[in-house]
Order: C-alpha cells, then sequence, then structure tokens
C-alpha cells in the first residue's frame, strides 16, 4: 500500500456554484407555487434540490497545510490529496487526515540492563514525520502508539548493546560515545517504523543513569577509576622529573652520588613529588655521608 495523489476539485468555484444553484431552484419553487403548478411538482423539486444540495455540501473538505487527506471509497483507498484548502471530490468518499508535521516523542525513562548487567535508566527524544500517509493508514493500527511502541523497543535493544562506561574490553560506551549511539538508536527506530510510512529525522538520549540501587556503588567504582588514574600521572610525571634531576646532576658534575646515595635520592624525590601534603625538609648540616 503506497501513496498515490487523487485529483479533486478546488471548493470554491464548486461553492459558488452550490450557492447559485439552490438560489435557482428555491426561485423555480417559489414562481412554481405563485403559479399554482401541482403540488406533486413542488413537493418532488423540494426534495430533489435538498437531495442535491446534500450531496454537494458532503462533497467539500479542507485540507490544512502540511496535511494529507486519505480517500476512500466503500473501503476501497482511493489516493491522497495535499493540496491545502477548502477541496470538492465525490460526496461518497471517506476522508481520513493524517499530519505531515514534523513531532517529536520522548520516552519515560526504561530501566534496562546494558551488555555488561549492570541496571541503568535510559530515556530518548525521536522527532519523526510521515511521508507516506497511505501506509501510516493502512499498514499499522495506529501509527502514533506503533511510532511510541517501536520507539521504546529500539531503545531497550540498543542500551543492551553497550556498556554504560567505557572499559579496556569495548571500543564505545553509553556515556562516551554519544554520537555512535544516537546514530545507532536512529538506525534501529527507523527499521522498525520503515513499514509505517514513517522518516526518523533525529533520534538522541536524552536521560542517562546508573539505577538507584546501584548507583553509589558505581559511584565509588567512578571515582577509584578516576584516582587510579591520577595517581597513575603523578607517578609518571614524578619519575620523569627525578630521572631528568640525576640526567642533569651527572651531566653537569655538580656531584657524583654512588648508588646508595642516588637510592635514597629518588626515594626523597619520590615521596617530595607523589605526596598529597607538602613535605617539611631537614637540612643536613653536614657532609653528605654523615
Amino acid at each position: 500500500m503506497q501513496e498515490r495523489q487523487v485529483a479533486t476539485i478546488p471548493g470554491v468555484p464548486v461553492l459558488v456554484f452550490t450557492v447559485l444553484g439552490l438560489a435557482g431552484a428555491i426561485w423555480w419553487i417559489a414562481a412554481a407555487a405563485l403559479r399554482d403548478e401541482h403540488p406533486g411538482v413542488i413537493v418532488g423539486s423540494i426534495f430533489t434540490t435538498l437531495i442535491l444540495f446534500v450531496l454537494m455540501v458532503r462533497g467539500f473538505f479542507m485540507v490544512q497545510p502540511n496535511t494529507a487527506a486519505v480517500l476512500q471509497l466503500f473501503g476501497k483507498f482511493i489516493g491522497v490529496d495535499r493540496h491545502a484548502g477548502l477541496r470538492w471530490s465525490n460526496p461518497f468518499y471517506s476522508r481520513k487526515p493524517v499530519s505531515l508535521r514534523v513531532r517529536n516523542f520522548e520516552s519515560g525513562k526504561l530501566k534496562v540492563n546494558d551488555i555488561e548487567g549492570s541496571p541503568i535508566e535510559i530515556a530518548s527524544v525521536v522527532v519523526w514525520q510521515v511521508h507516506d500517509s497511505a501506509e501510516a493508514v493502512f499498514n499499522v493500527d495506529n501509527y502514533e502508539n506503533f511510532v511510541h511502541v517501536q520507539s521504546e523497543a529500539a531503545l531497550r535493544q540498543m542500551a543492551t548493546s553497550y556498556p554504560y562506561d567505557l572499559h579496556d574490553d569495548h571500543k564505545a560506551s553509553l556515556r562516551s560515545h554519544s554520537k555512535e549511539v544516537n546514530e545507532r538508536l536512529k538506525e534501529e527506530i527507523e527499521e522498525r517504523l520503515e513499514r509505517a510510512g514513517v522518516t526518523v529525522l533525529e533520534a538522541r538520549v536524552s536521560h542517562l543513569a546508573y539505577a538507584p540501587e546501584i548507583a553509589q556503588a558505581m559511584l565509588q567504582r567512578q571515582q577509584a577509576a578516576a584516582i587510579i588514574a591520577a595517581r597513575t600521572r603523578i607517578v609518571e610525571g614524578a619519575v620523569s622529573m627525578v630521572h631528568m634531576a640525576l640526567e642533569q646532576l651527572a651531566e653537569k658534575g655538580v656531584v657524583r652520588l654512588d648508588e646508595e646515595r642516588k637510592a635514597a635520592m629518588v626515594s626523597n624525590l619520590l615521596v617530595v613529588l607523589c605526596g598529597e601534603r607538602g613535605t617539611q625538609p631537614i637540612v643536613n648540616t653536614g657532609s653528605l655521608y654523615t
């Protein structure tokens, strides 16, 4: 079932014709009454005029801007009219308006497990638009509800394919690779909504957090990882500085140190450079070895 255009008539000229025809019929009936025509002729004329007027009025319908009217005749699909304004068609057509405007949908906070089995809360915003009104009306029962249900199903499917945080054994995560995650989410939703004549313009994650029951534990884990990363950087910098100090002392001949004194100097420098608090220096007033 695909959309196809159907020819309808502009409504304004038909409206003018209907008003003039109604006025002429009323004038003829009044003139017949004045001429003392047979009552059956007058009654028949009135009845015929009412039937024709009702049929003409029933053929009018309004199409709003960026809206399509799906036309059916006794259950058979006739076509779609996208011409905005007052239109007129077969009075026996049934018409169903379908909005072609851009709409958005925000899912609720869904509780799912990521690829590592950790419970998380996730929500998304989907921007969508109907591109084929015939498919939207006839291929699914309720296309708006279909968009909502399938978007949430796609979000669940996508969330189980990534970890919450990035680890060594994963190339992407929900928290750190938002662009890749949003593209994957859009592809998942588009695949599910294709049969409903709907185009997904944008899909993105709007909420992401650990589930409340593990949020505190995951926060401690993140803090520990941050502390380890900071300590690693500090130690790397301290070792580099000690190595540079020893090289420059040896190169410029400032002092000659044996291995034992080098080890002591390295230990003292590392304590100073890696300590969290400022150290209290002890000044050696004797020789280097006493």
